[in-house]
């Protein structure tokens, strides 16, 4: 019978695995009770892909193998952890959806606060919605225990795949005590990263970036190892709960650009987040309007590095009104130029978006929302 490459890619895949299994479940009958234990979630992915011609530099399709498969391909866990495997979801991580970021959260935050047992959780994902997903559970899960996301840039049948090195390093990081109370963590190229900071950059091995505020660590042959810790607020710290909550308000995602006209909706969203380094005249005229229909609009840099303080507001009819005016040219002026605008500090466009959508979970006050800007 002729068989297609796929089948035999395929067929080589599955017998690669099955190699290795044995070997994997032998080791964890020898000396289980001394090896911490760790929870695997599966999302799907780049590291759970599969090309249709194993081997080479085509096509793949991302999210394909199972958890017990990838965990199965990697025997060398099994030296360091106890892996329970549980799969989410199957898919490449543009598919991914703020529901399915609520479910996640939660899962995790409900198996940490319930199981004494489980050291750490890693999550494996794809890199396209990596730091999203991920700054997301730095924000929710409200545990110290070790929270570690990891992808792949390259397929598992790819040439060279880095899904299982990435995955050891994150295992081991996961069952590290040094890895308690530092937020969650992306591992990835060996590099330990704060989830608040990382961004991913280009599509090369390795991929990921905190741009100039640094890596928190490393993982050598040793192990994991810790040189800083973030400073914003996470963990059990976090004012945000969503054990409570079924869905997130509406945010959307605009950029300013030069002869911009600033967006319009036929329903207006909770809240939005704008990129700019500067708006036009025309921008500004239709933010205000969305400002003073209720919508809380926060400004970002597109790089997402800007440090600067937001302008503080001016008091209530003190400034540019005549020596003469009155009270009610005082609130004529402040329903004119509408509730200020919220500045987000060293977040991406699209990290601010989701630490808005969880702010307005707790209140609509710009001035509040402000707040959990220049806390976490």
């Amino acid at each position: 019978m002729v068989r297609s490459p796929a089948d035999v890619g395929r067929a080589l895949l599955l017998l690669a695995i099955l190699a290795f299994a044995p070997h994997a479940n032998a080791q964890t009958l020898t000396d289980s009770s001394a090896r911490p234990k760790v929870l695997l979630v599966a999302t799907g992915g780049t590291i759970a892909g599969v090309q249709d011609a194993p081997g080479t530099l085509g096509s793949y399709r991302a999210g394909t193998l199972t958890a017990e498969q990838v965990l199965a391909s990697v025997p060398e866990l099994s030296r360091h952890a106890q892996v329970e495997a549980e799969q989410f979801s199957n898919v490449a991580s543009p598919f991914i959806t703020p529901a399915q970021w609520l479910a996640l959260s939660k899962r995790i935050n409900t198996v940490l606060r319930e199981r004494d047992d489980i050291a750490g959780v890693v999550v494996t994902h794809g890199t396209d919605r990596l730091e999203e997903t991920a700054f997301f559970l730095y924000l929710t899960v409200r545990s110290d225990k070790p929270v570690i996301v990891v992808g792949a840039q390259r397929p598992a049948t790819g040439i060279s795949p880095d899904g299982p090195i990435n995955l050891l390093a994150a295992v081991r990081t996961a069952v590290a005590p040094q890895a308690r109370a530092k937020g969650v963590l992306v591992v990835m190229d060996d590099r330990i990263v704060s989830a608040r900071e990382v961004r991913k950059q280009y599509q090369r091995v390795g991929g990921f970036t905190t741009g100039e505020m640094g890596m928190l660590g490393v993982v050598g042959s040793g192990g994991p190892e810790f040189f800083f810790a973030p400073a914003r607020r996470f963990g059990p710290a976090s004012e945000f709960d969503v054990t409570a909550i079924d869905s997130l308000p509406r945010v959307e995602l605009t950029f300013s650009y030069p002869g911009g006209t600033g967006p319009r909706y036929d329903t207006v969203p909770a809240g939005l987040v704008v990129a700019t380094t500067g708006l036009t005249r025309a921008e500004n005229t239709a933010l205000r309007a969305l400002r003073q229909a209720g919508v809380v609009v926060v400004t970002s840099f597109p790089s997402g590095d800007n440090v600067n303080a937001p302008p503080r507001a001016p008091a209530p009819g003190s400034d540019t009104l005549p020596t003469n005016a009155t009270a009610a040219d005082s609130t004529a002026r402040e329903e004119r130029r509408g509730p200020p605008s919220v500045v987000s500090q060293h977040l991406t466009p699209a990290k601010a978006r989701i630490l808005l959508m969880l702010a307005l979970t707790r209140t609509r006050v710009p001035a509040e929302v402000q707040r959990y800007f220049l806390t976490y």
